[in-house]
This record gives C-alpha cells, structure tokens and sequence, in this order.
C-alpha cells in the first residue's frame, strides 16, 4: 500500500490535481486520497480503472505501484513497429522497446504476413511517386493504410473501402513502403515488373 500510495501521489502531483480533486472525480472523500498517499489502505476494486484513467497511467502498474520506463529511444528508424489497435482499429507506431497500449491492452507489434501478396506500380511524377495496387478495396476485404518508412520518419496514409487501389506519397529519399491488409495484416509489396 505504501509503495501504490507514494506512486498516486507522485502522479497526482505530477498533473496538477489535488486530492479533494481526485476524490470528487472518484465520488469519494479526499480523506480516502489521503490515506492511500499516506499507505495507510489501497484503493477499492471499484475505482482503479477510473484511477488509472485520471492519472494517466496503465492501471497495472498503478497496481503494482511502479511504473516501468522504457529505454531511451535512440529514433533508429529502420526498427520501426506499427501496431494495430483490435478495438478502436487505431495506428500506432514506435522506434524504441516501448510498451504500446491502446483500448485497455498492450498491442504486440505486427509482423510481415506471408499469406498474401500485393504488386504495386510506382510512376514518377514532378513531386510524388503515384502507386497504384493490386488488391480489393471491399468493405470486409480492404488495404486500411499504407506506411512510407524513411530514415528519418514514418508517413501514414489511412485507406478506405471502396476508393482507387492507389496512393500518393511525396518524392523525398528512398524509403520502404509496408501495406496493412484488414484480413491478412501487415504485407511488404513487391514491385511489378515493366
């Protein structure tokens, strides 16, 4: 209880609220704060996940009253991770050994699907490479979004069911391109050959 209450009081501080704040967030009394800052009780079943959510911290490790940092991340963009929320269908991605959450849990990064295979056409224009794709655009069986990975950053183009199997993505350096399939997942096209 001691160490879950230094770790609330350290966050709580750290978002400039006071603990009559928290509690009414919470519909408690501040002297519940108190006394869980104090390690004198830990917080009921009933509020962690509310808790966790005002604090802004994964409930887990609230719960274990202890946050895990990751390591520093040294932008290494050829280690790039993208990440797919099953939830919200957000997209995430990351350089380092961060630990992604989204929806309530940690995603896992994606990996390179074999069970599918795109072509794509690139032709060169004055400011944009223009790619089209052979793949469906269906409303069940689509390409939900394109990801141009440089040396320096990572372009996200979000896809829709139903439009042109095609993309733009501005002339800048080399770069690799990765498709996300909302049926077989994450895919490395290959080139058609002219």
């Amino acid at each position: 209880c001691a160490k879950i209450g230094r770790l609330i009081s350290s966050l709580r501080k750290e978002k400039g609220l006071t603990q009559k704040e928290i509690a009414d967030a919470l519909c408690i009394q501040s002297k519940t704060v108190s006394k869980w800052e104090c390690g004198l009780g830990c917080p009921d079943l009933s509020v962690w996940n509310d808790l966790s959510t005002i604090l802004g911290v994964d409930m887990a490790q609230l719960m274990e009253g202890e946050i895990t940092h990751n390591k520093p991340d040294n932008g290494n963009i050829s280690r790039v991770k993208l990440y797919v929320c099953p939830t919200c269908k957000n997209i995430l991605s990351s350089t380092g050994g961060a630990s992604i959450f989204c929806c309530g849990r940690k995603l896992e990064p994606l990996k390179i699907s074999t069970d599918e295979r795109i072509e794509i056409k690139t032709e060169v224009t004055d400011t944009d490479y223009f790619i089209t794709f052979d793949h469906p655009m269906e409303k069940d069986h689509f390409i939900t979004f394109a990801a141009y990975v440089k040396c320096d950053s990572v372009m996200i183009i979000r896809l829709y069911p139903e439009q042109p199997s095609e993309l733009r993505i501005p002339i800048s350096g080399r770069g690799k391109l990765y498709f996300y399939c909302s049926e077989h997942g994450l895919i490395l096209p290959e080139e058609k050959k002219v």
